[in-house]
């Protein structure tokens, strides 16, 4: 059982001083992250979303992070492989320079970005970008490991070089896969790679996720492992706000849960900017719901509107908004459908740092040992 948390780094407002203070707020909680326990943290990257992510450098911001903490691990969740956006030799120079400085604390997620807002600023067309991935990603673990490497492909080219500095981990870190559709959970499983379930799905989705990813996993052949290091391991996307105050951690939560949901909606479907009013949970339940009925705002083929009639403060948790003893059951559903690890997502937008902090802190103090120690209950029986 593993615990991360992951960040977009969201903002509600679009002036200069509020994304500088976002990025000082997250490095503070990275470093509270690695006070309470918690294993990772994970950054997105993404480029030219306003409000929906700013986080168009992860590899400065974990560097900073890795610097300011001592045993949490540092990941890519995902690097961006267009060659025009990341060339893989940049991509390998830069992930085995971290993970040296971190002490062998580096995961390492590939993808190829969700929009053609930001494909296009790099000249290519998203639906055409898969191939290039697919190049890069089988790149890359050559370049962690041998001593002088020559390509000819269809995309990517250039002659024969000396990649340095070699990664601290051998022979590369861990290598994860983006996964917002069910199909690529099955890609992932069939390279032999960790899948990064992006989705809103929830614990049912997660069971159909896991187990197509584990199956395929299992069925993998030799020639379609991506690098030297075969990694099972599914990681769950999981929002959570954790108060003493189940209502105001709903209200909190749900709140930026809806700004996430419209900031989505208004780069991957056209939708409009979103809102930033506060409301009772209720209120912003049928604001989500609204954009569920008119146009769904979704991550792959996980939507992130829910129905407010599927909603209940104690019988049908579908969600980590409240009491730790609240996240303590929904994190128990995803465990129980067959996640490895818990991404918590805290950051969206509307969501102020003291909620954060606070959030961070109650996971830490009791939601992470009621799991360690059930663990070592079991193993002890």
């Amino acid at each position: 059982m593993k615990f991360s948390m992951i960040y977009e780094a969201q903002i509600a407002e679009t002036h200069r001083e509020a994304e500088q203070q976002v990025f000082r707020e997250m490095a503070e909680q990275c470093v509270q992250l690695d006070r309470q326990g918690f294993d990772g943290v994970w950054c997105v990257e993404h480029h030219g979303l306003t409000q929906y992510s700013h986080m168009s450098a992860p590899e400065t911001f974990l560097a900073f992070v890795a610097g300011q903490t001592k045993k949490l691990e540092i990941g890519h969740g995902v690097v961006c492989l267009p060659p025009a956006m990341n060339h893989p030799i940049k991509v390998a120079e830069r992930v085995a320079m971290l993970d040296i400085l971190s002490n062998g604390r580096v995961n390492f997620g590939v993808g190829k970005g969700g929009s053609q807002q930001e494909a296009g600023a790099f000249g290519y067309q998203l639906a055409e970008l898969q191939p290039l991935i697919d190049e890069s990603m089988y790149l890359i673990p050559r370049l962690f490991t041998e001593d002088s490497v020559e390509h000819d492909g269809q995309y990517i080219k250039f002659p024969a070089r000396p990649v340095h500095p070699k990664p601290l981990q051998d022979p590369h870190p861990r290598m994860y896969m983006a996964c917002t559709r069910w199909e690529a959970v099955v890609t992932a499983g069939s390279r032999g790679l960790g899948a990064l379930v992006m989705g809103f799905g929830g614990p049912d989705e997660i069971k159909t996720k896991s187990d197509a990813y584990r199956k395929a996993f299992a069925e993998r052949k030799a020639e379609d492992q991506v690098g030297f290091r075969p990694t099972e391991h599914l990681s769950a996307l999981c929002p959570a706000i954790v108060m003493r105050d189940r209502d105001k951690a709903r209200r909190i939560g749900l709140r930026g849960q809806r700004f996430f949901a419209e900031a989505l909606s208004h780069w991957y479907q056209g939708g409009p900017k979103p809102e930033v009013d506060d409301m009772s949970p209720e209120e912003h339940l049928a604001a989500l719901d609204k954009v569920r009925k008119h146009k769904f705002a979704k991550l792959g083929e996980d939507k992130i509107a829910y129905n407010p009639q599927a909603y209940g403060y104690l019988d049908d948790i579908n969600d980590a908004y409240g009491t730790p003893e609240d996240c303590i059951r929904y994190v128990e559903r995803l465990f129980q459908a067959g996640a490895d690890e818990i991404m918590f997502l805290s950051q969206m937008g509307t969501v102020p740092h003291e909620a954060i902090m606070e959030t961070i802190e109650l996971i830490g103090s009791e939601v992470i040992p009621h799991f360690r120690g059930k663990k070592l209950r079991v193993a002890a029986e």
